[in-house]
């Protein structure tokens, strides 16, 4: 038989945020952090990591404004590892850019680019790009229309009402694969897991707190969906963007992250009236049953497989490493550990009901 593709595989996602070195309060360069992202991207790639995210932010602390910029330039110094958006934030975006975007990262890197397409958290890019907060549905719907269009034609006919029609013309570069990988990024409500669901796009569900075994309904709406859709079972995948980070030991773990995590949520906070993060509630989160997989290789390995269980199996789990008070040489050493000790162990656990002739 043909030797099957892994069960799970393992992905790490980052928002490319300034860094501050906590030892010294010194806040890095623009371009010295860059180049850093870049280096973890090649760490990653060398430790047998599966994919990598980079998102999009149009906000001061963040450098992630053109991902397809920076996938472009890690898809140069890296040879097996998928590079994908983190979300592209569709709803801000022309198609047409975004589909030549990434073809063209899809052709420098020989066929390895993805877009997970969602709306994203913030609305800065709302005003930034003259569009208006109240099309904020509408706006997704309608893009999200064109970009398949986009992939499956050369010569798009196409008309919506927050764009100029199309009548023909074509649209390149043409990437490599056929098509695309478009995933659909997915917060909490079941309309866009439904959605999914009825499109047969793989699902990448971002899970940033809470009780996460409340998402197996969900899931489960997706793929009912997609099942009634006439979607092939297999081509119905799950994945899952949750925080996480990996340390020789689960206290050192939890130590590293925890002042980064917490700066990053304070900042988040007082715009959006939260309460300020506590110790105690980020290393309930970290612990059993809890959404964050922190740890020591084999904590977060277990983790993984119970994620994996609760959610009645996963394609890709991808591990939101951003972190604004960690030394790079510490965020080296976790995606390391991430590929070399925590993938094995993760991938040989869910080897052993697979059969293997």
């Amino acid at each position: 038989m043909r030797p099957q593709e892994p069960a799970m595989q393992i992905g790490i996602d980052s928002f490319a945020a300034v860094v501050s070195d906590p030892a010294t309060g010194v806040t890095l360069s623009a371009s010295q952090r860059l180049q850093h992202l870049i280096e973890e991207i090649e760490t990653a790639d060398r430790a047998g990591v599966d994919s990598f995210g980079v998102g999009e932010h149009h906000r001061q602390e963040y450098l992630d404004s053109a991902p397809a910029v920076i996938l472009a330039a890690a898809a140069s110094r890296t040879d097996r590892i998928r590079l994908t958006s983190a979300v592209t934030v569709l709803s801000a975006a022309d198609p047409v850019r975004v589909f030549q975007e990434f073809a063209t990262l899809d052709l420098l890197s020989g066929g390895r680019a993805e877009i997970v397409a969602g709306r994203g958290s913030f609305t800065e890019a709302f005003p930034l790009f003259g569009l208006a907060l109240q099309d904020y549905d509408s706006l997704f719907a309608e893009k999200l229309d064109l970009l398949l269009k986009l992939r499956e034609s050369t010569q798009v006919h196409w008309t919506g009402q927050h764009r100029a029609p199309l009548t023909g013309q074509g649209v390149y570069p043409r990437p490599v694969q056929s098509p695309l990988p478009v995933w659909l990024g997915v917060g909490g409500t079941p309309q866009s897991f439904v959605r999914a669901g009825l499109l047969g796009l793989p699902l990448m569900v971002a899970i940033i707190g809470g009780d996460l075994r409340q998402f197996r309904p969900l899931i489960d709406l997706y793929r009912e969906a997609g099942r009634r859709a006439g979607h092939a079972p297999e081509s119905l995948k799950v994945g899952v963007h949750a925080f996480g980070f990996v340390a020789p030991t689960t206290t050192q773990a939890l130590d590293a992250f925890y002042p980064g995590y917490a700066r990053m949520l304070e900042t988040v906070g007082r715009e959006r009236g939260w309460a300020p993060p506590r110790r105690a509630q980020f290393d309930a989160a970290a612990g059993p049953g809890g959404p964050y997989l922190i740890g020591d290789p084999q904590t977060v390995a277990e983790k993984a497989l119970w994620v994996n269980d609760v959610l009645g199996g996963i394609d890709r789990l991808t591990f939101q490493m951003t972190n604004v008070l960690l030394p790079h040489a510490g965020m080296l050493e976790a995606i390391d550990l991430l590929g070399g000790r925590v993938k094995p162990l993760v991938q040989h656990a869910l080897a052993q009901g697979v059969p293997t002739t």
